[in-house]
């Protein structure tokens, strides 16, 4: 049995991961195989990154089409309908990267939408914990499953660039919109005294700073704390929160929530760095026990988003693992 705060039945959610997984894996040939698996506890599984390049695992682009049609399945068994719709315009978003690059003289990277990769690791459906991957150019999403378990939900990275279509076709279009709006309501909200604890640098930082660390540090210490905001700001602050959580499925979603208003939003803070409105660089970092979100916005003059929503303990199902290993197997 598999016990800690982490772990509660999610039946339907891991069902249908094991079946899409399963059928995803049986439709690949033995050289694909290969490519697309690993041991759960290989270390490759805790490996992520964000920009492009060379992955392991098996890009669309070495899939037929049938192949490609049940490896979208199973990453939309970890999405809900709305960041199932995000992940989809990230990966197409590199139709719309590449000749903006071309124009600006800045090609660095082959931006194509084929070059995103899934992987497997363990067995899915049997006794031992499994889990899978989907990574490519802004997109990073981590699940592992135990039983009838989704034991690790993160890290689970979107990220838009440009974070705002500024011509052609797509105009207008801003895949990650809502959390910036929600940042920019809520720091916009603060009085000076407020601002003068939440805001901790005028300049963002470059990257959001955990990076790809396998293990995020957290900064106690800094920022607002929700104690100190008054109840619309709380409310605003808690829809921020559930805009990252949300993109799990609702069961997986609906326990992380409820955990948290349980716990009540008191020692939570607000960090943010640079400007307060979208026009101009920012950064927000939102993080109160294991929970921590970040979102960068700087690059390409302010229209580059990179952000992330981490469970500091239990990324890769970490604190779960450990905390099996101390109950059963040390004597």
């Amino acid at each position: 049995m598999v016990t800690g705060r982490y772990t509660h039945p999610h039946a339907h959610v891991s069902a249908a991961m094991v079946d899409s997984a399963r059928r995803w894996l049986a439709s690949l040939d033995t050289e694909q195989r290969a490519k697309a698996t690993y041991h759960y506890m290989d270390g490759e599984r805790i490996f992520w990154y964000y920009p492009p390049l060379n992955r392991h695992g098996l890009p669309l682009r070495d899939m037929t089409q049938h192949q490609r049609h049940l490896a979208m399945e199973l990453l939309a068994t970890g999405l809900t309908e709305d960041s199932n719709r995000q992940a989809r315009l990230i990966i197409e978003h590199e139709d719309v990267l590449g000749p903006l690059e071309e124009e600006w003289g800045q090609i660095t990277f082959v931006r194509d939408p084929e070059l995103y990769y899934w992987t497997v690791f363990g067995d899915p459906g049997r006794a031992d914990p499994w889990g899978w991957r989907v990574e490519g150019h802004h997109l990073s999403v981590h699940y592992s499953v135990w039983g009838d378990q989704v034991i690790a939900v993160t890290p689970f990275f979107l990220g838009a660039n440009p974070a705002e279509v500024r011509k052609g076709s797509k105009e207008g279009l801003r895949i990650l919109g809502r959390r910036e709006d929600l940042a920019i309501e809520l720091i916009g909200s603060l009085d000076a005294g407020q601002r003068g604890k939440a805001v901790i640098h005028d300049k963002a930082p470059w990257d959001i700073l955990g990076y790809n660390a396998s293990k995020q540090a957290i900064h106690d210490e800094e920022g607002l704390a929700a104690r100190d905001m008054n109840g619309t700001q709380q409310e605003i602050l808690m829809t921020l929160i559930a805009e990252y959580v949300n993109g799990a499925p609702a069961p997986v979603a609906d326990q992380r929530l409820a955990a948290i208003r349980e716990s009540g939003l008191d020692d939570f803070r607000l960090v943010w760095a640079g400007g307060l409105d979208r026009n101009r660089d920012h950064y927000y970092r939102i993080h109160g026990g294991q929970f921590i979100v970040e979102f960068d916005n700087i690059q390409n003059e302010a229209n580059h988003i990179h952000s992330v929503w981490r469970e500091v303990e239990n990324d890769f199902a970490q604190d779960v693992l450990r905390d099996h290993r101390m109950l059963y197997h040390v004597l």
